[in-house]
Formats: structure tokens, C-alpha cells, sequence
């Protein structure tokens, strides 16, 4: 059997450490405008960045969807900015 060279293996099964906003917002499904908003307010995470370019940390992501409510569920505050907002 002929040995694949590492950019064969790339090309076929890439692993990706990182993501745009838009494919972060993808991911998620939801609009590019409502995943910056996600992160403005504390739902996602910042950015990493990468010279000048911004870019998400896929496991930092994949925690955070985790961390939103179920529909019909209370939301899991803690670790948020709004956790100490007093209602």
C-alpha cells in the first residue's frame, strides 16, 4: 500500500484549531452580526489573534454552545458579565 504524503492526509481529513467569525457563527448557526453580538456580551469567546487576523478557538466555541439554555430552560449565569445583575 503507497504511503500518503501529509498533504494528501490535509486535504482529506483536515483539523481545523481554529475558525472565522463566519464560520464560528456557522458552526453555531447563526448569523456572522448575532455571533459578534454573542461575544460583545459574553456568550462566546474573544477572539485569538493571529497577527491581524481574529480568529475562534474551535473547543472555546464548541464550551460555550454548551453553555447556553435549552429552550425552556433557565440560564446558566455563572461566568457570565450579567451574573452579578441584580433583578
Amino acid at each position: 500500500m503507497a504511503r500518503q504524503s501529509a498533504a494528501a492526509f490535509v486535504e482529506v481529513a483536515p483539523v481545523r484549531f481554529a475558525l472565522s467569525d463566519v464560520e464560528a457563527a456557522a458552526a453555531i448557526g447563526v448569523s456572522s452580526s448575532l455571533f459578534r453580538q454573542m461575544v460583545e456580551d459574553g456568550r462566546m469567546p474573544r477572539p485569538k489573534v493571529i497577527n491581524a487576523r481574529r480568529v475562534w478557538d474551535v473547543d472555546e466555541v464548541r464550551a460555550a454552545f454548551k453553555r447556553l439554555p435549552s429552550d425552556g430552560a433557565e440560564p446558566d449565569l455563572e461566568g457570565s458579565p450579567f451574573s452579578r445583575v441584580v433583578t
